[in-house]
């Protein structure tokens, strides 16, 4: 397989001097974990006490890793990416609240974002996180199986609401639907939620997909399962595959509360896992439409290699490639290049509120071994190129 990923000058091309400058800041800083502490216990703090910081941090972490404030505002950005064959995925990113009104605002703003792609080659999906939808603890109610009071069954019923009224939407526009896992403690709940839509809007193709998270050891059983149900009943499945983003939170949990940890015990099983999951969805492509969601550079010559072994054409609509904003371009763009599907992640919404996304983000960075040095590494080898 050709490696494709060293080529900066394609994997850059869209960055002027001075946001490749910003880039190179931005990772050399995120690289030194107890910096990123530092900075996001003092972002934090700023941020409550109201003081005036929106403007710093609109030109440094937020316009590097974020599409802007709104829908509207992010299309310069979708524009430019689409030049070079790179779609977007605007991801309303305000991180879930736990009152009905910024659920109905979620719900408002993802239908708005599905109003707004519908005409768009630019931006094939949506996405939402099921506590964008409803509260966490009525999801791990759910996923328990405990009993609900009358209140709480009318508040369930609210939230199977608002997914059905966004995948009906979806399926109306023919846009495909990306949605989130979360902690494995609520997501038995979203899991069944997102089946009973597959099954109710996946009847000719994936337009409603799940997100699988490949650091569970479970997860393989679960889609072998999935499929198994969806041909019998005669439904497509959408998957998004990650790695997961819950690790530490997860691991703690189980301690805490003596049970087995559902994560794998070494990174090395998670990625074993997560590419066998992509092998076996491409081997059932007929069935199976697939969102590979990875920044893992043999994870992606592997999903090469396979659609290669199958016969399967590089713009095959089943098969995408997903990378967030902000990171990884030079897998993104150097697989556009190829004429590969690829999507990157573009986060939006206002600052202070896109805050908890943004600090999470800069902390999977540093928890990640070797992904921010190789952000680095490009960046500084670019730099090189153009006599920086």
């Amino acid at each position: 397989m050709e490696k494709i990923f060293e080529d900066t000058e394609t994997a850059f091309a869209l960055k002027t001097d001075s946001e490749l400058e910003r880039a190179y800041f931005l990772f050399r800083m995120i690289a030194n974990e107890p910096l990123v502490k530092i900075g996001s216990a003092i972002t934090n703090f700023a941020f409550k006490a109201h003081l005036p910081v929106d403007r710093l941090v609109r030109a440094t972490v937020f316009d590097h890793f974020c599409g802007g404030v709104n829908e509207k505002d992010c299309q310069p950005t979708v524009d430019k990416m689409y030049s070079k064959n790179v779609c977007s995925v605007l991801d309303y990113s305000v991180e879930g609240k736990e009152t009905e009104d910024p659920l109905d605002l979620a719900l408002e703003m993802v239908l708005n974002v599905l109003n707004f792609v519908k005409e768009k080659d630019a931006i094939p999906f949506a996405v939402f996180k099921p506590t964008g939808y409803g509260r966490f603890a009525l999801f791990k109610k759910m996923s328990e199986r405990k009993p609900l009071t009358k209140e709480e069954e009318a508040e369930w019923e609210r939230v199977v609401n608002r997914f059905d009224k966004t995948c009906r939407r979806a399926y109306e526009l023919n846009v495909s639907l990306l949605i989130d896992s979360e902690e494995s403690w609520m997501q038995d709940a979203a899991d069944a939620l997102v089946e009973d839509m597959m099954r109710k809007y996946n009847t000719e193709k994936a337009i409603v997909f799940n997100t699988l998270q490949m650091y569970r050891w479970d997860r393989m059983d679960y889609l072998k399962g999935l499929h198994a149900r969806a041909k019998k009943e005669g439904f497509k499945i959408g998957i998004k595959a990650v790695r997961g983003a819950y690790m530490e939170k997860e691991n703690e949990r189980a301690e805490k509360k003596g049970y087995p940890s559902p994560i794998c015990a070494s990174k090395e099983e998670t990625d074993a896992n997560f590419d066998i999951a992509i092998e076996y969805m491409v081997k059932n492509h007929d069935m199976i439409a697939l969102f590979a969601g990875t920044h893992n550079e043999e994870s992606s010559y592997r999903l090469m290699e396979l659609m290669a072994e199958n016969n399967i054409p590089n713009n095959d609509p089943r098969i995408w490639f997903g990378q967030l904003y902000g990171m990884s371009d030079h897998i993104s763009f150097n697989l556009a290049d190829k004429g590969y599907n690829v999507a990157k992640y573009l986060p939006f919404g206002p600052v202070r509120d896109v805050m908890p996304y943004l600090i999470r983000r800069a902390d999977e960075n540093t928890s990640v071994a070797g992904q921010t040095t190789r952000e680095v590494a490009l960046l500084k080898k670019e730099r090189k190129r153009r006599n920086i």
